[in-house]
């Protein structure tokens, strides 16, 4: 019969070095000896060491039946302990190999049963001395609120169970680098503490090992490869897979990586969370050592411990941040916000705002318009961002901490690096900001240089002098309660937004109500002017004519005289009447764009242009600067002029007329418009004045409070100065005192975009 040994010799190449075929290297470490059974109990695999712990030779069983080399007794406990299962992954099978007591681990690899002898502890430890050790560490671990210092006590607990020279606990990041965040180690040691080690150091596939095989240990570093036997009976690629093994060889470069930091054994236990490889419990000795499966068992158990705790003691950590910012979120939720624009303003100028989700900075897009507020960037960057995001990212919501990933060339034209972005629809977004942090990363050795290649081929970094490294370009990571926190308010804010349009579109089609009612009601009254105020003169100057026709013979000249006198004043009423109705239908079909317009120039052509009005009335016109609005110049030459001339036609016979012109540059709001205007401006006469219940009248299109006969005139005047200020979307009222004078104060918008017409 010939026998081959299954030792994989090209393990470690250039071409296979990432996917390094480590569950098959064909050899165990020589701390215990392997065989391998098949389903029909025969020995198909057994290692070249087992004659150094029994009497017998890898080449005298191979091929042989088990009960025929060990007995029939010996595979009796071993079928029972196959059939236990739920044992195999606490103890391992004590059992009596040709009158020599051994721990073996079994596990089942395809259809072969691996079983992996070592020798019996001569001094292993009691169970229940591991059991109070771990009562005391329970005790303790109560005790601990964060997970760092739950860490910090497994690593000083899993030190005292095992006692190797330095015990750490490493965690991955989500590239699979590793950081040191707790550790205990002998006194003379340098500390390892907070140092970083690259994804490469530990390779996807032995990842993948570490999560199927918890537990993983090397007795000593400088052990010599026992090769794996079988029988050469021509089958192609006969080998064994070790991925569950104990005494599994470890691959060369992992060995030289080891020697390199001058570690002679180490205890390797897994950290699963959520089916992910968490971390490591990665213990070192700085000489050769073995521990019992008890004192495994009890370390592999401080790893459990932590990993039970992962998301109780992570919600710990972040509960009071957490808490901040769900009353943030309660804060702006419940706040009371008008249904209008301006309520963006209060919500970006809240605090609560930023606190929600850490950020150092908001804005809020809404109709081409930006509201920010603390650090935030250019309303330039944040329209290129938003352009970028709805290009290439597509989705409504994009976080990141490191803007350069995605958009370089517009962020480095910024000092923020992260941004945590919510579109609202409608084409209005939210956008949190986070600075830049400049961080120092301390890298165990150089992680470009984690493997080298030389003359000789491939080697791990030989030295580990702490490498520092500069980190740019990215903020602090957004925590997954912030991000929860944002979207939640994004939710809240969208809906603001539509009862806020909800609202522009009621109030749109209230006004668009109320014009339609004033527009009816102008109809009526210029129908009522065509059939009445016009035909009136009509039918005088029809009398006239006729009655002159009749008697042209017999009527005097003075009579003649007379009746042409009046029958150009008719004519010159229809007239007067004629051009306001023109004019009133001009300034309600103006579109011409509002520019910017200084007052304080019109008001000096209006009065150079009623220059003999004003002295025939022994006027007196007293004004303050006022200010610059946006309108129409010929609308404001012609407003400001009837408003003088009405002024001057009801001026009071008592006293001299005097107009006082005052202006104002800060915002007023009018209550029950609920609107905000910028600048106003306040005509005061001291005439003749009107009781207060026609404040509303005085506006309406040839309304009139005085006869004809009294006070000449359309009615039509005030009604073209209400027309203008809608039509630059501002708004007039009047307060009228009888018998002491009228107050007319004209309002203009903020927005010159804003008009009503």
């Amino acid at each position: 019969m010939k026998f081959k040994d299954i030792v994989n010799r090209g393990i470690v190449t250039l071409t296979n070095c990432e996917h390094e075929p480590i569950h098959i290297p064909g050899s165990i470490q020589p701390h215990g000896f392997l065989i391998g059974l098949n389903s029909d109990w025969k020995i198909d695999f057994c290692t070249e060491n087992i004659s150094t712990y029994i009497d017998v030779q890898h080449t005298q069983v191979l091929g042989k039946d088990f009960a025929s080399t060990f007995g029939l007794r010996s595979q009796e406990q071993i079928l029972e302990y196959i059939n236990e299962e739920k044992i195999q992954d606490v103890f391992p099978l004590e059992i009596n190999l040709l009158g020599k007591l051994f721990q073996v681990s079994i596990h089942k690899s395809f259809d072969i049963y691996v079983l992996e002898a070592e020798p019996k502890f001569p001094d292993r430890e009691k169970l229940a001395d591991v059991y109070t050790q771990t009562i005391q560490f329970v005790t303790q671990m109560n005790n601990t609120t964060s997970l760092k210092d739950l860490c910090a006590l497994v690593a000083q607990g899993t030190r005292e169970i095992t006692g190797y020279d330095r015990v750490m606990i490493y965690k991955f990041d989500e590239q699979y680098n590793g950081e040191v965040i707790a550790e205990n180690c002998r006194e003379d040691l340098e500390p390892f503490l907070g140092l970083h080690y690259p994804h490469t150091d530990i390779p996807a596939q032995a990842r993948e090992l570490y999560i199927k095989n918890q537990l993983r240990l090397i007795v000593d570093i400088d052990y010599k490869p026992v090769p794996i036997f079988t029988i050469d009976d021509h089958k192609e690629n006969k080998n064994l897979d070790l991925s569950l093994s104990i005494l599994r060889s470890t691959s060369p470069i992992h060995v030289e990586y080891l020697k390199n930091m001058g570690v002679g054994a180490t205890l390797t236990i897994s950290l699963i969370h959520k089916g992910r490889l968490w971390g490591l419990i990665a213990c070192h000795h700085y000489s050769k050592k073995n521990i019992s499966p008890e004192i495994r068992l009890a370390a592999k158990l401080q790893g459990q411990f932590i990993t039970s705790q992962i998301d109780i003691r992570q919600s710990n950590d972040e509960n009071v941040s957490a808490q901040k910012a769900s009353l943030a979120l309660e804060k702006l939720t419940g706040l009371e916000l008008p249904l209008s624009d301006e309520s963006l303003e209060i919500i970006v100028n809240t605090q609560e705002i930023l606190n929600l989700c850490n950020a150092s900075g908001v804005s809020i897009s809404i109709k081409d318009k930006i509201y920010k507020s603390a650090l935030t960037p250019s309303d330039d960057y944040i329209k290129a961002l938003i352009e970028h995001i709805n290009k290439e990212i597509f989705d409504k919501t994009f976080v990141t901490n490191k803007l350069s990933d995605y958009f370089q060339e517009i962020a480095e034209c910024s000092d923020f690096a992260g941004i945590l972005y919510h579109s609202l629809d409608s084409g209005s977004h939210i956008i949190w900001y986070r600075p830049e942090t400049i961080s120092e990363i301390n890298w165990g050795g150089d992680p470009e240089k984690a493997i080298v290649k030389d003359k000789n081929g491939l080697h791990p970094r030989n030295s580990f002098n702490i490498w520092k490294q500069i980190i740019k370009n990215q903020s602090n990571i957004w925590k997954q309660y912030e991000i929860y926190a944002a979207t939640r308010y994004a939710h809240a804010l969208h809906n603001h937004l539509m009862m806020i349009m909800l609202s522009e579109e009621e109030e749109k089609y209230r006004t668009q109500s109320e014009i339609l009612k004033e527009t009816n009601s102008e109809l009526e009254n210029i129908n009522w002017i065509s059939t009445h105020d016009l035909q009136e003169p009509l039918r005088k100057i029809q009398m006239i004519t006729s009655k002159m026709l009749t008697e042209l013979d017999v009527i005097p000249l003075e009579s003649v005289h007379n009746s042409l006198v009046r029958v150009s004043k008719s004519a010159g009423r229809m007239r007067i009447l004629l051009e306001d109705i023109l004019k009133f239908t001009r300034i309600k079909n103006t579109r011409d764009v509002l520019q910017k317009v200084d007052l304080n120039d019109i008001l000096k052509t209006t009065k150079s242009e009623m220059k003999e009005s004003i002295k025939e009335n022994n006027a007196v016109i007293e004004s303050e600067n006022l200010p610059e609005v946006y309108a129409v110049s010929f609308l404001m030459r012609q407003l400001f002029s009837n408003i003088i001339q009405n002024s001057l036609k009801y001026a009071s016979e008592e006293r001299s007329s005097v107009i006082k012109i005052t202006a104002s540059q800060e915002p007023e709001l009018i209550g029950h418009l609920n609107k905000i205007y910028c600048h106003w401006v306040n005509f005061s006469d001291n005439g003749i004045g009107f009781e207060q219940q026609y404040a509303e009248t005085i506006f309406k299109v040839f309304s009139r409070l005085h006869n004809q006969d009294q006070y000449t005139g359309s009615g039509v005047g005030l009604a073209l100065c209400k027309k203008i200020m809608q039509t630059v979307g501002g708004n007039i009222e009047a307060v009228g005192k009888l018998g002491k004078g009228t107050d007319i104060k004209i309002y203009f918008p903020c927005d010159p975009e804003e008009t009503l017409l």
